[in-house]
């Protein structure tokens, strides 16, 4: 009974307190700060944004170059499993050059998509309030990124339509995967299979650049070499 009464008394206690100390207290639990290290909120909610800053910069800068998807394995856009079948029936017959060229064209599709991403990530870090910082500095190692991809994923998915189906057609996927299955459908007893190539493309673009959000992400909380800035190093740091 005793240790009932502790309990909720402390409960009561808690919750009595205003924001900023009950934020001192999850930043002393994670060892980055609070009141008690002379940091201020404003000053680790300013660390935590100019961290989320570099990170998603870095992840768009890895994805949006050449080879950026096609050479990282992590996120690399393969053949849809919808068509695997229709893969190997291509290779089996000779094809296996233009099946590749097909691959590479996808990922080339999305390597051009990326920079698009910049500044709607950035504009979803202008909008955080002082609990999505909080929910952040409290959650797990990838919680930022788990806060974009719920904050961005439907602005993005109509951002990289244009640019993904342009950089398609100029890399010649599109002409190609026509081809391709218009080839498999001369194959005797084949089932014919319809896709939709440009939705393929975007959500594989935005799931690799996601995990590549949650590396950066990582490496900013556990790495002190990727805390480039003096700010960086005295809110993580502490």
């Amino acid at each position: 009974m005793i240790i009932r009464i502790f309990i909720v008394s402390m409960v009561i206690l808690f919750s009595a307190l205003p924001a900023s100390a009950q934020l001192d207290r999850i930043y002393k639990g994670l060892g980055i700060g609070g009141q008690g290290s002379g940091l201020s909120d404003v000053k680790i909610g300013s660390g935590l944004k100019e961290a989320l800053h570099i990170g998603t910069e870095n992840a768009v800068n890895f994805t949006g170059k050449t080879d950026g998807y096609f050479l990282n394995l992590a996120i690399k856009i393969l053949m849809p499993d919808k068509l695997r079948k229709f893969e190997k029936g291509l290779r089996a017959v000779g094809y296996g050059p233009q099946v590749d060229e097909f691959v590479l064209s996808m990922n080339r599709a999305a390597e051009k998509a990326a920079p698009f991403a910049k500044q709607i990530f950035w504009d979803a870090i202008g909008e955080m309030t002082f609990e999505d910082v909080r929910k952040i500095l409290s959650g797990h190692e990838t919680a930022a990124t788990d806060y974009f991809k719920g904050k961005t994923t439907d602005k993005l998915t109509v951002v990289f339509k244009p640019p993904v189906s342009n950089a398609m057609n100029e890399v010649g996927v599109t002409r190609q995967y026509k081809e391709l299955v218009g080839r498999y459908e001369t194959i005797p007893f084949v089932k014919k299979e319809s896709f939709d190539l440009d939705h393929y493309v975007v959500t594989k673009a935005l799931g690799g650049l996601f995990h590549m959000v949650g590396e950066e992400e990582k490496k900013i909380r556990k790495n002190p070499a990727a805390r480039t800035t003096d700010l960086l190093k005295e809110v993580f740091g502490k």
